[in-house]
């Protein structure tokens, strides 16, 4: 059974209570409940990960290389500047999926700017909880 890793970055375990006019009125649970339903409907397993910790996030992003098939990523604030986490997914050979609640184009400028983009097979932004669905179902593709 081909395996995926969720990776959620900082503040993101506030979601549901963080800015949900722009964020939405769900947790980070919730939406972890539809990814694993889904994932349980197109028969692939699924792990998630989140941390409010750049290294934290890198280790995890190491573990692809030998436990998983591919990984959907949503970095948070980290999207934006974090050279080290752009070298930890180039340095895997597995297919990432970046993902964003919201869209990125539409917000602050600094936010129009991932670093992670290059190194990812593709990004999903703008559509809330479905974003991650939409990233489920674009990685079965790639794996």
């Amino acid at each position: 059974m081909k395996k995926i890793l969720i990776i959620n970055g900082p503040n993101l375990n506030l979601l549901g209570v963080r800015e949900p006019v722009v964020y939405g009125k769900e947790t980070l649970g919730d939406i972890n409940e539809a990814i694993a339903l889904l994932c349980d409907q197109t028969g692939i397993a699924c792990d998630f990960f989140q941390s409010n910790t750049e290294g934290e996030i890198i280790d995890k992003i190491h573990t692809v290389l030998t436990d998983y098939d591919g990984c959907i990523i949503n970095a948070g604030a980290l999207t934006h500047y974090s050279y080290a986490v752009r070298d930890a997914i180039a340095s895997v050979n597995k297919p990432f999926v970046e993902v964003h609640l919201s869209n990125l184009y539409t917000r602050e400028e600094f936010r129009h700017k991932s670093v992670l983009t290059a190194v990812c097979k593709g990004l999903i932004c703008g559509f809330g909880k479905d974003s991650y669905l939409l990233a489920v179902r674009a990685i079965l593709n790639l794996i």
